[in-house]
């Protein structure tokens, strides 16, 4: 992934991130949406944010952690990327689209809501 140290935050496709979580498996998968929506539907590789585990990130991870981010559509993620770039990190991309498009262009069982 790109650096993004204060410069725009890198916009991937669903399949672009299927592609990288399977080139890298270091990346972390960061899924932002509400408890109920991932119980709904969740990409096997994400890891839900809470309050707890962003404070978590931001005082123990190492700045450089390859950080992909998601949501329902894309824009909660961009929001929370943007966060996270504001707290020194800078190896962040958000999905484009959202877990809405992984389900239309990578894993269609997944259900839509």
């Amino acid at each position: 992934m790109t650096e993004s140290s204060q410069g725009e935050i890198e916009k991937l496709s669903p399949l672009e991130v299927k592609q990288r979580l399977e080139e890298n498996p270091d990346i972390k998968l960061l899924d932002v949406r509400q408890q109920h929506e991932y119980d709904l539907v969740n990409i096997n590789q994400a890891v839900l944010v809470n309050d707890e585990l962003a404070q978590e990130i931001v005082n123990s991870w190492d700045k450089n952690t390859p950080i992909i981010l998601h949501c329902h559509h894309g824009m909660r993620s961009m929001s929370a990327a943007l966060y996270f770039q504001q707290q020194g990190f800078t190896n962040l991309a958000n999905m484009e689209g959202g877990i809405d498009q992984w389900a239309i262009d990578v894993d269609t069982s997944l259900p839509r809501y």
